[in-house]
């Protein structure tokens, strides 16, 4: 097998070498509980604070709005079940979603719904985009809660999320976005998104597992989500996990000095990726929009074969890949975000995320080109559904994806 090329980075990222040597004393020396008053356990809530100011400042946002939690699925349930603690009775509240989001926030929205809570959800275009005159229609009296994440964990898409916050401010609604996928990718300013709540993890943006952010704006009303202990201004009990709370404020830190060029080099390697498959590929499409997506993020359906055949074929050539979203790797059911988008079941068995990082290289890219275009005819000639399209029952779309 070749060299392993990763193009995963939208499921995790490896850790920073600087991320790992900051982590590396409160695993040791440095091994003090925050709670405590002697000189270890100050050391540690020193750490704490200073990781909580790194968080803070890639998000313009002040320190005393970042409450640290396990991650972004933590984040995203506190931030619905907060939102069902400002109804004023339980069972009685209306919350407002897309049909594109995360589980880890569909899922609490269902539990939502069998609680007896009104759930909402919106629909979205062929890009994956929100249709804001829904929105309207739905944030009437009784909403008590939007979440719309900012960028798509499959398809990329970046969502308007200034002018649904505004929408949601004017009807005086709790507006929460998911940007697990965008920090570190994109600029994240919770005063120019105008959101109340939002949610990041670390392990996104090379920062450990296991950590990550709920920021709620000062004056928004956080309910306690964990219960036992007064960590976390008492609204999220637990002693803190310093090592993993350092390596976030580390990555925040990095991420932040490193974001236009690493921004500018996922760009390029995208675009030459996505230009050097649709060049040497027939019936493959670009899904998401061509411009308003994640940098570095290729979203690809190819027609006639399976999502799941092509990602073995090239972990064979030393590409690891994705089929969808990390967390329902292994589901025989097609992709919740393409069919949201319009895409038919058969249509959209056959996805292939790939998601480039800043360690990934030119001489990457270019070799994928040279060995995807062989997987993709050796599927097809196979594919009994392939067969048909090219008899002509065919299918909505082609090469392209729009651009």
């Amino acid at each position: 097998m070749s060299e392993i090329a990763y193009f995963d980075h939208s499921a995790t990222t490896p850790v920073d070498p600087a991320v790992r040597e900051a982590m590396e004393p409160y695993y040791s020396e440095d091994f003090g509980n925050p709670s405590s008053p002697h000189s270890l356990g100050r050391k540690g809530r020193e750490a704490v604070e200073t990781a909580r100011e790194q968080v803070a400042a890639i998000l313009s946002a002040r320190p005393e709005e970042i409450y640290f939690t396990s991650g972004g699925t933590e984040s995203d349930n506190w931030a619905v079940k907060s939102g069902v603690c400002n109804c004023a009775k339980c069972g009685q509240g209306r919350f407002v979603t897309t049909k594109i989001e995360h589980h880890a926030m569909l899922h609490a929205c269902e539990f939502m719904a069998m609680m007896g809570f009104d759930v909402i959800y919106l629909d979205v275009d062929r890009q994956g985009l929100v249709d804001l005159d829904q929105l309207k229609r739905e944030v009437s009296e009784g909403t008590n809660f939007v979440s719309v994440m900012l960028a798509n964990n499959e398809v990329g898409t970046i969502q308007p999320l200034a002018a649904i916050s505004e929408i949601c401010r004017s009807a005086g609604v709790t507006i929460h976005t998911d940007a697990v996928q965008a920090a570190g990718k994109i600029p994240v300013d919770v005063g120019e998104l105008g959101v109340d709540l939002l949610s990041i993890s670390a392990h996104k943006f090379y920062g450990p597992k296991g950590i990550g952010v709920l920021y709620s704006r000062k004056g928004h009303h956080l309910h306690p989500f964990m219960h036992g202990g007064s960590q976390e201004g008492k609204v999220r009990a637990g002693t803190h996990n310093v090592p993993a709370i350092v390596g976030l404020g580390k990555a925040c830190e990095l991420s932040a000095e490193r974001l236009t060029g690493t921004r500018a080099h996922l760009e390029k390697l995208g675009a030459r990726l996505w230009n050097g498959v649709k060049g040497s590929i027939e019936e493959v499409e670009l899904s998401g929009p061509p411009e308003k997506r994640l940098p570095g993020l290729v979203s690809l359906i190819v027609r006639g074969i399976e999502g799941e055949a092509m990602l073995l074929l090239l972990d064979r050539e030393g590409f690891e890949a994705s089929s969808g979203s990390a967390c329902t790797s292994g589901s025989l059911d097609p992709s919740h975000v393409l069919m949201a988008m319009g895409y038919e079941a058969a249509v959209a068995h056959g996805s292939l995320r790939l998601s480039l990082g800043r360690d990934n290289t030119e001489a990457q890219v270019d070799r994928f080109i040279e060995v995807f275009p062989p997987i993709v005819n050796r599927l097809r000639s196979m594919s009994s559904r392939w067969a048909g399209a090219k008899a002509g029952a065919g299918g909505a779309g082609g090469a392209g994806g729009g651009e």
